[in-house]
């Protein structure tokens, strides 16, 4: 556990002085409950992260938008406070290999589940500002949501991972990606595909999602973050 509590702490360059909140933020309701305590899993880290979430994207758009109307900030907030951008955060981060799941949901595909993920990440970000404070949740939030705000309010939604991966693959090796299912589990109600794209250089990245577009999307994404420093983005 130490192992990934300090991975965590890496990838999102954050430092905690309480470390027992990154804990409960990585602590499911089903882990927690299997082991009898229930009040120790991350549901109330993740109401208090859902709304500094909210505050810190509402301040973000109301400033850097200062000619839309009420009726386009809210467009694109709720773009980019989504359950499926939040979901595609978290796995770029890994926090789906990194959360404790009970044996339960995790044979029922928990870490791929977009809901579960999304949850997961607004819980970090309310460890995050109990531990250091507003200013410390509001730089990691922005952060790692700041590449996925539009240049303009009314501009179109970016482009899918799976688009902007063809077309940096192309720049990049005048060759595209391949996506490969690996493997697939889960009852047929709740299927969990994971997919591995195959780059033009040798590298291979491996997603998990709720459909096969979903985890190709994902794929993607981890693909992108990889190759951004080769694309000077």
């Amino acid at each position: 556990m130490d192992e990934i509590l300090t991975t965590v702490q890496e990838d999102i360059h954050y430092r905690f002085r309480q470390v027992k909140l990154l804990e409960l933020a990585l602590a499911h309701s089903s882990w927690a409950n299997e082991r009898g305590c229930p009040n120790e899993s991350n549901e109330r880290l993740e109401f208090l992260g859902d709304a500094v979430l909210e505050l810190c994207v509402s301040q973000e758009v109301y400033g850097r938008y200062p000619d839309a109307d009420e009726g386009l900030l809210t467009k694109v907030r709720s773009r980019l406070v989504k359950t499926g951008t939040l979901a595609e955060v978290a796995r770029t981060l890994g926090l789906d290999r990194s959360l404790c799941l009970g044996r339960g949901e995790e044979t029922q595909g928990g870490r791929g589940r977009e809901s579960l993920l999304a949850d997961s990440l607004e819980a970090l970000f309310g460890a995050v500002f109990l531990d250091g404070g507003f200013a410390a949740a509001r730089e990691l939030v922005l952060r790692l949501l700041g590449p996925r705000f539009p240049e303009t309010a009314s501009s179109p939604p970016a482009k899918d991972h799976k688009s902007r991966l063809q077309e940096l693959t192309q720049d990049l090796f005048r060759d595209r990606p391949q996506y490969v299912l690996a493997e697939s589990s889960g009852p047929e109600h709740s299927k969990v595909f994971a997919v591995a794209v195959h780059l033009p250089d040798g590298q291979s990245f491996r997603a998990e999602g709720g459909s096969l577009k979903k985890a190709e999307q994902s794929a993607a994404a981890l693909a992108l973050a990889a190759l951004r420093p080769r694309s000077g983005a």
